[in-house]
């Protein structure tokens, strides 16, 4: 039985998120899963609905979060960053599937950001594995 992902893309910061969606997309193929669904939101902090329609598709096994939150001059990135992760898991824990967090950040330069691109790897492999187990 192959693994059916459905990735959900921040296009902010579009070009960390783009490396870790083809990162993403490559380490699926190597543990035998297949992205079937992408949908790119605005931002991190836009994932929720497109989390949830995903979630609400028979075809599709677990989700996949990516993302990456830079620090700016402001505590945003860290409001961005809780809500959207506390409201994956809400979601997650409400369809009964894999939502794996693939976001890096918040509290990183874009130096760090560049530095952390495999997340969406570890976020594919979690998903793989959670089901694979339960």
């Amino acid at each position: 039985m192959t693994i059916r992902l459905g990735f959900v893309v921040a296009e902010f910061n579009r070009d960390l998120t783009y490396q870790m969606e083809l990162l993403g997309i490559e380490h699926a193929k190597f543990l035998g899963a297949e992205v079937i669904d992408t949908v790119l939101v605005p931002g991190v902090y836009d994932m929720p609905l497109a989390i949830k329609k995903l979630c609400e598709k028979d075809d599709i096994d677990a989700v996949v979060t990516i993302g990456s939150v830079i620090e700016g001059a402001t505590g945003h990135d860290d409001i961005v960053v809780q809500h959207a992760s506390r409201k994956i898991t809400d979601l997650s824990l409400e369809y009964n599937k894999p939502v794996t967090l693939g976001i890096a950040g918040p509290g990183m330069s874009r130096m760090e950001a560049h530095e952390r691109v495999d997340y969406a790897k570890r976020a594919v492999e979690a998903a793989v594995k959670l089901i694979r187990r339960l």
